[in-house]
């Protein structure tokens, strides 16, 4: 799809021969019909066109202009067979002139009836809405949040449940090798105690200890 803006005075030769050549196949391509601006909004809109029967039509060509403006945008685009095309980069509360022509391997068709549609305001777009329409995109906000917070309590139920199934098993781990520590606590007790010292192992002195050595006097004759 290509697109251009440009001065209506620099694109007028361009479409004269457009036209030109659309007029000489006109017995064999028929303009649209029932062109019509669907989905309007402040920034946008889809225009639908029909085409007769038997038309072989292989593609289209959108004029678009602001009324009082002479600001052109052209679009076209072949090998295709849609009825419809989005307008996009609209200005809010503008009147717009829109006009569609099918293409075919020989040329263009007539340009089809004038189209005058005007975007409207935010305000006025956001008044619009009936009471069911903003109900409907309450609710439906509502149920995306409670989606979300669905999700939200089932991984942290996971992730919890996780935890303690892990914790259930190191415990039981633990818990088989506590007999293990004991015996070996046992064991390494009995090995470290100290030995008992036979009876009478101990040395006694040849004298008690309150009594004193007798006293040998010498006398010389």
């Amino acid at each position: 799809m290509g697109k251009t803006d440009v001065p209506s005075v620099l694109l007028l030769p361009l479409l004269l021969l457009h036209l030109g050549a659309s007029w000489v196949n006109a017995d064999s391509l028929s303009a649209p019909l029932n062109v019509t601006i669907r989905a309007l909004k402040v920034n946008s809109a889809v225009v639908t066109w029909d085409i007769l029967d038997g038309d072989p039509v292989i593609g289209f060509a959108i004029t678009q202009q602001k009324k009082d403006v002479r600001m052109l945008r052209f679009i076209q685009e072949v090998n295709t067979t849609t009825r419809s095309c989005a307008l996009w980069d609209l200005e809010e509360d503008t009147e717009y002139i829109v006009h569609v022509q099918s293409i075919s391997m020989r040329g263009t068709s007539p340009p089809s009836d004038p189209v005058l549609f005007r975007t409207p305001r935010e305000a006025e777009k956001l008044a619009s809405k009936s009471p069911d329409e903003v109900t409907m995109e309450e609710v439906g906000q509502a149920t995306q949040l409670r989606a979300g917070e669905l999700i939200i309590i089932v991984v942290v139920l996971i992730m919890w449940a996780g935890v303690i199934a892990l914790f259930c098993r190191q415990y039981d781990i633990i818990k088989d090798n506590e007999p293990n520590n004991n015996k070996d606590k046992a064991k390494n007790s009995s090995e470290c105690s100290t030995p008992e010292h036979p009876t009478g192992g101990l040395l006694r002195s040849k004298f008690p200890k309150n009594k004193r050595k007798p006293s040998v006097n010498i006398i010389e004759v």
